[in-house]
């Protein structure tokens, strides 16, 4: 099973402020790398509490300079549900014990209480309980492009608390939930066998925002067809180039189960990393992901603070009224808002 204080040992024991009193001590304790505060410390940032957000806005004015100083490497691995995400990120971090990850793994969210509907399961099993590894699955709670309204929150608590790889893996993304890329340095789109024809391959959204596409279990019987279809992807995609290099964008065909091409798709992230660190593109890459966060919580706040006007709030009761009683058409109400 995966380790409690890999999840959350908090969760079960209450509000925030019933385990921790203080903001400062609790960012102490993330900075001293403990996995307890650290899932404490997300538990308070994913909180909707407004009591919690300005604590939140504490903890993160608390540990922004170690943040800032020490920069992780945030690599996206997405692609719809049942490609092998969980699978493919086992089988990394098992062939990297050196290093420490944080695995934000985003599930689905029931519609009515917005939680997190594969949180009661276990997630990978085989690394949980690794002293390098952190794992947090967190409820996507509707929010679109594969992750979490509070992903980025997320990721800086666990740069803050000295983990050098934050690896997301989404809730399955589609060709227009591309949010995902926009916060991370790396974008690891995988696909099943026998989806890598022509016409797939150059479709316009997902693919061609990915740094690398991965054709997973090529493994027994689907092997062949994998291959083929990481060639064909390979065909589909050569006029296309990498954000960060200068060339097509690499596609592997991987067999998580046996091991087969894990090696090699290492090595595939580490050009990307040497190639930042090459170039000092990290800072560009940070740039442009507070730029896009920034644009984010404007909109995000604009709408807050549009919903929470009085007159508004009238207007949006007569109109769910009139609307139910079929008086007026969805389409003409915007005029009298």
């Amino acid at each position: 099973m995966v380790a409690d204080k890999n999840i959350n040992p908090h969760l079960k024991k209450g509000a925030f402020a019933q385990n921790e009193t203080s903001v400062s001590t609790l960012a102490q304790r993330i900075l001293a790398g403990e996995t307890s505060a650290l899932a404490q410390g997300i538990t308070l940032v994913e909180s909707n509490s407004s009591k919690d957000e300005v604590k939140a806005t504490q903890l993160f004015n608390l540990i922004k300079p170690d943040y800032v100083k020490n920069p992780s490497w945030r690599i996206a691995i997405s692609g719809s549900p049942g490609v092998g995400k969980s699978t493919i990120i086992e089988a990394l971090i098992s062939e990297n014990k050196e290093e420490k990850f944080a695995v934000l793994t985003i599930d689905p969210s029931s519609e009515d209480s917005k939680g997190s509907i594969l949180g009661d399961k276990t997630r990978m099993e085989s690394i949980g309980m690794m002293d390098n590894v952190f794992v947090r699955p967190s409820p996507s709670k509707n929010f679109l492009g594969g992750v979490s309204s509070k992903t980025r929150e997320v990721m800086l608590l666990c740069e803050a608390a000295g983990y050098n790889h934050i690896l997301i893996e989404t809730v399955g993304v589609g060709q227009s939930e591309t949010m995902v890329s926009k916060m991370v340095d790396l974008f690891i789109l995988l696909v099943l066998p026998g989806s890598g024809d022509e016409i797939q391959g150059i479709k316009r959204g997902i693919v061609e925002l990915a740094d690398m596409v991965v054709v997973t279990k090529a493994d027994g019987d689907r092997e062949t067809v994998a291959k083929q279809s990481a060639s064909a992807y390979k065909n589909a995609l050569h006029i296309l180039k990498g954000k960060y290099q200068n060339k097509s964008i690499p596609t592997i065909a991987i067999s998580s189960l046996e091991r087969q091409g894990i090696e090699k798709l290492w090595e595939e992230i580490n050009k990307y990393k040497d190639y930042f660190n090459r170039e000092n593109s990290i800072n560009k890459s940070r740039k442009l992901q507070v730029g896009q966060w920034y644009d984010d919580q404007l909109k995000q706040a604009i709408y807050k603070k549009f919903l929470q006007d009085p007159a508004v709030q009238k207007n949006l009761k007569k109109h769910e009224k009139m609307i139910e009683e079929g008086a007026v058409d969805v389409w003409n109400l915007l005029s009298d808002l």
